[in-house]
């Protein structure tokens, strides 16, 4: 159960961006005011209360399709595409239905009341000529759904035998030629679905005994929710013909690009109305690039700009992060890169500040392979801007392993949740593909499973994980407007160790990462660490726990109160507080300790400075760990003690930032220290920030937050029990 509650977000209240939906309609985001204490004590409580509920009852509705994954908790979900067994009616309904040998890239959009399932439907070819098993051809189809139902009304309608598929577009096939459509890319406005959709033929060349690809094409296409739903089964969107983009491409790409396709998944609407949809193509050397293509007047003409991606970029999925601010997320052969334009798309720079927790470059992960990104979308939900995204992490988090499982996570580019699995992979069942759709006060999913060549799409109505995400939202903007009491600062805090701990776990106070601890002694706000080993981990980065951090590897603000009780006798060196880096031996990147001399010592890349500052048993210290690319720095109640500018930055080194080390580490080095009150941010705080938070109080006002934490966890432990 505490899984559920592992991973949860926070809104900023300074810096508030504003992002456009994934439904492709504006909706407008709101401000949360700081509230008196005293008039949202009531609320606050309430929030957590139905939180509690969320997290510990279940959805109560049956499953359609029955989980092969042991425990795990999987959504509501039907297959609603089979291979060998959905049949597909012809274009125009006329002519008899067939069945597709796979289905493939799943894409999502609503028009209307009609909510659409695209995807590919793959038929091996069987002519008579020799050729690889896989060698086929792939048209677009759909599956229609009315976004008014219930969900049992949506399963049992899906599930019944005079269910069908459509067919939305189709190329000739013959004995010497197979067309091949790929990637819908979908996204709806008012009653309108767009569609873009990359198209090439396969032809056989007698003379020379191969099949090669030619005729190469990208094609729109614009459908219209016409018909009405309740007029029975048939197909609810009426398409026109596609037209062809390749005339739109400027002459000097087409002199430097080849296959030009839709990037998959969804497409978005600006603020402003604009359509914009990612496009992905191949330079002459055949290496991939991204790019976008995009119309302002809803779909009567469309531009692709000159601007593309570094070479190497692909999977290219775009989100307006700000008025006029488009973000590209793409994987790359040197691990997922995120790209910033102003300009719609006439040229692209990478950005590290934004997305921080997708782009990652130490250690590479060539093309997102193993850490797959599935599907990102923006939306407003309870007046709040947050990026959903889907992302394979481990199941069970700590096991070694590839990456196996999906996870739903919720941020607002500051504080990163996960909701919980959607769905984890076995030998017979592995997700390659998802998207999202958040649209009409509701969350959907459809997903892509299978082995090898054959594949099926489900698709989910994420509605306990949607409330989830509600109800943590809402309770985040009270605990910032509490801490705002004490002028403790908020932006850019993503987590916080204070007085709330389970077993061994010290609990996150925004529930993000909770941190470990080994023989340590709970005390208020915090732990006792009495001796040698002692201690705890925080692994806000690390891979094996999911954990979703990577500004770690960058910048950030770590800031304790320790307090060291009693001088241990045995080592000269007893580490304190340091960022550790993922190798076999652990190593602080930066850190600070004490020795037995009574002075500090700073750390930078492993090696230990003595410093002229001294410490007292019995005396409390604010203690500061602080890094920005290849500048570290550690103050010890608000002076500054050790520094480094040679701190090699996330590129030069081969090792991530994975954990936070607090007392003693796995060495069994470590003294006798109290430490409380460990809060973490994404940036670098002002030196008034600092002075700030250590002229906090006691901490009394956090200690309400954690009591209320400590009742929720309480009553989702009882309801494990009954």
């Amino acid at each position: 159960m505490l899984s559920r509650v592992a991973a949860v977000m926070a809104p900023r209240t300074h810096n508030r961006r504003r992002v456009t939906g994934s439904s492709g309609r504006r909706r407008e985001g709101r401000e949360c005011e700081p509230q008196r204490f005293n008039m949202s004590r009531h609320h606050f409580y309430s929030a957590v209360l139905l939180l509690v509920v969320v997290m510990c009852c279940g959805s109560g509705a049956a499953h359609a399709v029955e989980s092969n994954s042991g425990d795990a908790q999987l959504p509501n979900e039907v297959a609603i595409l089979l291979p060998e067994k959905t049949l597909v009616d012809p274009k125009g309904g006329k002519g008899q239905s067939t069945t597709r040998n796979s289905f493939a890239a799943p894409s999502l959009v609503r028009a209307g009341g009609v909510m659409t399932v695209l995807a590919e439907g793959w038929v091996k070819y069987t002519g008579s000529h020799k050729t690889s098993s896989e060698l086929g051809s792939a048209d677009i189809l759909a599956g229609y759904i009315s976004a008014a139902e219930t969900w049992p009304s949506i399963v049992a309608e899906v599930t019944s035998t005079e269910w069908r598929a459509h067919t939305v577009l189709g190329d000739g096939n013959g004995d010497d030629l197979v067309g091949v459509l790929r990637n819908p890319t979908s996204v709806g406005m008012d009653n309108k679905a767009f569609l873009l959709v990359g198209n090439y033929s396969i032809k056989f060349d007698a003379t020379k005994n191969v099949w090669q690809e030619v005729g190469w094409d990208i094609r729109m296409l614009v459908g219209e929710a016409t018909h009405s739903i309740s007029s029975g089964r048939g197909e609810w969107i009426e398409w026109a013909a596609p037209i062809s983009l390749m005339s739109l491409v400027p002459e000097k790409l087409k002199s430097e690009l080849k296959e030009f396709m839709g990037g998959g998944g969804s497409g978005i609407v600006t603020y402003d109305g604009t359509i914009v949809f990612p496009l992905t193509a191949r330079n002459q050397n055949g290496y991939p690039v991204s790019s976008l293509i995009y119309s302002e007047d809803k779909g009567n003409s469309w531009v692709v700009p000159k601007g593309v991606s570094p070479v190497d970029c692909f999977g290219p999925r775009i989100i307006e992060w700000d008025y006029g601010t488009l973000l590209m997320v793409t994987d790359c052969f040197a691990g997922r890169k995120v790209f910033e334009s102003n300009d719609m798309g006439k040229s692209w720079t990478e950005t590290v500040g934004v997305l921080s927790w997708l782009s990652t470059d130490a250690p590479p992960d060539p093309y997102g392979r193993k850490y797959l990104l599935g599907s990102i979308i923006t939306a407003i939900i309870g007046g709040n801007n947050l990026v959903l995204y889907t992302q394979k992490g481990r199941y069970p988090p700590g096991e070694r392993g590839l990456p196996n499982a999906f996870y739903l996570w919720a941020t607002d580019g500051n504080r990163t949740f996960h909701t919980g699995r959607l769905s984890v992979d076995d030998k017979e069942n592995k997700a390659t593909a998802n998207t999202l759709l958040y649209s009409g006060d509701a969350l959907h999913l459809a997903e892509a499973r299978g082995t090898g060549t054959i594949s099926t799409i489900y698709f989910s109505r994420l509605t306990e994980e949607l409330e989830i995400i509600k109800s943590l939202v809402r309770t985040w903007e009270r605990m910032d407007a509490f801490f705002s009491m004490s002028h403790t600062p908020t932006d850019g805090l993503v987590g916080l160790l204070s007085n709330t701990a389970i077993g061994p776990k010290w609990m996150d106070e925004y529930l993000c990462v909770n941190a470990t601890v080994t023989n340590g002694v709970k005390v208020q706000d915090g732990f006792k660490f009495p001796g040698h080993g002692s201690g705890a981990k925080w692994p806000v980065n690390s891979r094996k726990d999911n954990g979703p951090y990577t500004f770690a590897n960058k910048r950030f603000t770590l800031v304790a109160t320790v307090m060291i009780n009693e001088l241990k006798t045995g080592g000269s060196s007893n580490p304190l507080l340091g960022a550790v880096l993922d190798k076999a031996v652990s190593q602080f990147l930066i850190g600070v300790s004490y020795n037995t001399g009574g002075k500090w010592e700073a750390v930078f890349k492993g090696k230990t400075t003595t410093q002229s500052s001294t410490w007292e048993t019995g005396r409390r210290y604010q203690v500061v760990l602080m890094l920005s690319e290849n500048e570290g720095s550690v103050y010890v109640n608000g002076e500054l003690v050790g520094s480094s500018e040679t701190i090699p930055t996330s590129k030069e080194r081969l090792f991530e930032v994975s954990y936070f080390q607090i007392g003693g580490d796995e060495r069994g080095r470590g003294g006798d220290v109290t430490v409380t009150n460990v809060f973490l941010y994404n940036r670098r705080l002002s030196e008034d920030e600092l002075k700030t938070l250590r002229e906090g109080g006691d901490g009394s006002m956090r200690g309400g937050v954690s009591r209320v934490l400590t009742l929720l966890l309480g009553l989702c432990g009882i309801a494990v029990l009954y």
